[in-house]
């Protein structure tokens, strides 16, 4: 071999790794990132895990007509999945039609099939995609200029754009037969529209969700879970623990260092610090549902579990465990609230009518106390801080809404009215702000399922418009039960996706 030809198999060789490096460098959740196209500058993708969020940078002509040009990190999968993220591009920008958001591609290459969820620097919002190989590209606009929160979700060949402004409801369009194989890659993406210079976008709370497969049967088949906090002032989300089997009703405690939870019948701690759970001693009460409060002290547990007769009555036992204690003789009977006193405990139940009413009863046992007497379904009660009211939520004037009433049960009055049906208030420890679960209105009213695309809601507990703080796929087992921090700055839940062993 001569010494030439041995130097040129040494820089290709060199060269392959370099690429391959730069091509398969995982970043976060994402196997990789690369430039896409004939770019002229070369892209970044850095993550910060302390933040969990992400930045772009990338340059590139166009994401158009035939062929596109971006920094794109990506991963491969298979079947459906959701995308979530909330992401801005940085600084005043050259083009107006600058870019940026989730993409699908079949391939790597410049003239890929795609589908993407572009928000433009310009404030234009659009569904973009190629239904094949070096084909034009389409779109479908959206009405809404310059949103920061962006969903792509696919479903089989159906592909849904879901958008809205930090604090409201989603706005969404959709495409149909777009058929870009089974393992696809999947991503964030940004492109300068313009090839001589390079724009940065910054994206956090990013979601990479699997669902479960459409022939899933409820109750029964299980996906995994993240337990997630939040600032509801500036809605930055913090993934703090994920397990693949299912994690219910996170309580934050009031000395701010551990989370109660549920998980297969099971209570859980987990301390905040080492983010490592530990089983708490429920001695023979082991199908604890997600219906357990603890006292506004934090030194007792309440739990809502089957007894071998009724699939759901109250117990209490010590936070720290214990032998628990039989509080409600008959069920069902769900726990929500312990009085701030500790004097009570307020749960719902339903005693032979076929209607689930509101109760209370004192916590050490005794007779229950009915407090509401509505056909249909009354749940969720909670005391507030000062122990004048409970809130609870009811079906009574036709879809699931809040409501509230004094804690001996009188003047109930609704305070939350819309088109959608909303679960479970929840009081900040400071008495100012409520949050609460919403479920869209492809859900029944009386029902509150696992596995739905879901709001976390907020509203001043003096009545008002309310603000969506998280865009969450969850449902039941998300926020059943007070997860406020003890500051009133932060909450706790659950989202779900699938997560391999």
């Amino acid at each position: 071999m001569t010494a030439k030809l041995l130097r040129a198999l040494i820089f290709c060789n060199v060269c392959i790794f370099f690429v391959f490096t730069s091509f398969c460098q995982a970043v976060g959740v994402f196997d990789g990132h690369t430039d896409v196209g004939a770019v002229l500058h070369k892209g970044t993708a850095d993550y910060d895990a302390a933040t969990q969020s992400y930045k772009l940078t990338g340059s590139g002509a166009n994401i158009w007509f035939t062929h596109d040009e971006f920094h794109y990190a990506w991963k491969k999968m298979k079947g459906d999945f959701i995308l979530q993220a909330r992401g801005t591009l940085i600084g005043p920008g050259t083009e107006s039609h600058r870019k940026f958001g989730w993409m699908v591609r079949s391939e790597l290459d410049s003239s890929s099939s795609m589908v993407c969820a572009a928000l433009h620097g310009n404030g234009l919002t659009s569904l973009q995609y190629r239904k094949a190989t070096k084909s034009n590209v389409e779109e479908v606009q959206f009405s809404i200029a310059s949103p920061d929160v962006i969903e792509l979700e696919r479903k089989g060949k159906q592909f849904i754009m879901s958008v809205a402004h930090d604090g409201e409801t989603y706005t969404t369009q959709q495409v149909s037969d777009i058929d870009l194989g089974s393992e696809v890659y999947v991503g964030l993406f940004v492109c300068a529209h313009n090839n001589d210079v390079v724009e940065t976008a910054s994206f956090d709370n990013v979601r990479v969700i699997v669902p479960p497969k459409p022939d899933y049967v409820a109750y029964r088949d299980y996906i995994g879970s993240h337990i997630e906090t939040m600032d509801v002032t500036t809605g930055h989300r913090e993934i703090v623990y994920s397990s693949p089997v299912s994690l219910q009703a996170p309580n934050w405690m009031p000395d701010n260092r551990s989370l109660i939870y549920n998980s297969n019948g099971l209570i859980y701690k987990f301390d905040l610090k080492k983010r490592t759970p530990e089983l708490l001693n429920t001695d023979t009460v082991k199908k604890n549902n997600n219906d357990h409060v603890l006292s506004f002290d934090g030194k007792m547990l309440g739990l809502s579990s089957s007894d071998g007769k009724f699939n759901s009555v109250v117990y209490t036992v010590s936070s720290t465990g214990g032998n628990p204690k039989k509080i409600t003789p008959v069920g069902p009977s769900y726990l929500h609230g312990w009085s701030p006193d500790k004097k009570f405990l307020v749960y719902t139940a339903e005693r032979g009518d076929g209607n689930f009413d509101i109760y209370k009863i004192p916590s050490t046992g005794g007779d229950e106390i009915r407090l509401t007497n509505a056909a249909g379904l009354d749940d969720g009660p909670e005391y507030s801080p000062d122990g004048k009211y409970i809130y609870f939520n009811s079906v009574r004037s036709g879809t699931m809404q809040l409501w509230r009433m004094n804690s001996d049960g009188s003047n109930q009055v609704q305070i939350t009215s819309d088109e959608f049906n909303n679960w479970f208030a929840h009081i900040s420890p400071d008495g100012k702000w409520i949050v609460f679960l919403t479920f869209l209105k492809d859900v029944k009213p009386s029902d509150h399922p696992f596995y739905k695309h879901v709001y976390l809601r907020l509203m001043p507990v003096g009545y008002g418009q309310p603000k969506v703080i998280a865009y969450v796929y969850g449902g039941q087992g998300s926020i059943n039960t007070p997860s406020w921090s003890p500051n009133s700055k932060r909450i706790a839940f659950v989202s779900n996706t699938k997560i391999n062993e």
